[in-house]
C-alpha cells in the first residue's frame, strides 16, 4: 500500500525536484529509502508500495519521474510488474533495486523495460546519482552488473548454439510437453530428454523450464 507520508505531489509540485516512487516489500528498506529521498535536496518521495498489486493500481495515478523496483515481491515478480507498468507508462524510468545479481534476472529486467539495475547495497549517494542519471536518459547499473552484461557479449558463440535435437526438445518444452511426451514423440528415453534439457539450460544460461521458454520466445529461437 502507499505510504501516506512523504507524498509531496499532493501539496504542490516542485519543478526542480525528481519525483521517485518505490516498490519494496521490506518495511525497513522502504523506510530507509523514503528518508534518503526526503532528506536529499532535489528529490521527493512520490509514493512507496509494498507489493506489485498496489504499484500497478496506484503508480499510474502518481506524478513520478523514476520508479525503484524490487524483484522479489510477495505477489508477483518485480520484472513482470515492470512489463505491465511500461505498457501503461512507457515514459517512466524504472530502476531495479534488488539483491538478485544473476545474469538472467538482469536481462529479463532490461527486456521488460527497466532502464537501470542496482543492487540493494548501493550507497545512498550512488543511488541518488543513479536516479539523476536515469532522469537524464542514462542507464545506471552497479559496476559488477555492468561487467556481467559486457561479459555476456564475449561468450564463445559455440556455447550458445543448440544442436538440432536440443532445438526439437526446446520447441516441445515451449509447446507445454513434459519429459514423458517429449520422449515418446522423439523415440528416446526420459533420461535422454533430461540430459538434453540439462545441456539446453547450460547453453541458454538459465536454471528453470520457465526461464528457458521465456528466453526462447523472447529471442525468437522457436517459431
Amino acid at each position: 500500500m502507499a505510504f501516506p507520508a512523504g507524498m509531496c505531489y499532493l501539496v504542490g509540485m516542485n519543478p526542480d525536484s525528481i519525483y521517485v516512487a518505490l516498490v519494496e516489500d521490506d518495511p525497513e528498506i522502504r523506510q530507509l529509502i523514503r528518508l534518503i529521498l526526503e532528506g536529499s535536496p532535489g528529490f521527493c518521495c512520490a509514493g512507496v508500495f509494498e507489493d506489485a498489486a498496489s504499484a500497478l493500481k496506484k503508480v499510474p495515478e502518481l506524478y513520478a519521474d523514476v520508479l525503484l523496483m524490487d524483484i522479489g515481491l510477495p505477489d508477483m515478480s518485480g520484472i513482470d510488474c515492470v512489463s505491465l507498468l511500461k505498457e501503461q507508462l512507457p515514459g517512466l524510468d524504472i530502476i531495479m533495486l534488488t539483491v538478485q545479481e544473476d545474469q538472467e534476472s538482469v536481462f529479463q529486467s532490461l527486456c521488460a523495460g527497466a532502464t537501470g539495475y542496482l543492487v540493494k547495497e548501493t550507497p545512498p549517494a550512488e543511488l541518488l546519482a543513479a536516479i539523476e542519471e536515469a532522469r537524464r536518459g542514462g542507464a545506471p547499473m552497479s559496476s559488477h552488473i555492468a561487467r556481467k552484461v559486457i561479459q555476456s557479449f564475449h561468450q564463445p558463440k559455440s556455447n550458445s548454439e543448440l544442436s538440432e535435437r536440443e532445438m526439437q526438445v526446446l520447441r516441445m518444452l515451449c509447446d507445454g510437453h513434459n519429459y514423458k511426451t517429449i520422449a515418446e514423440a522423439l523415440f528416446i528415453s526420459t533420461n535422454t530428454v533430461k540430459a538434453h534439457i540439462k545441456h539446453i539450460y547450460k547453453k541458454m544460461q538459465v536454471n528453470t523450464r520457465a526461464a528457458a521458454v521465456k528466453k526462447a520466445l523472447r529471442n525468437r529461437l522457436v517459431d
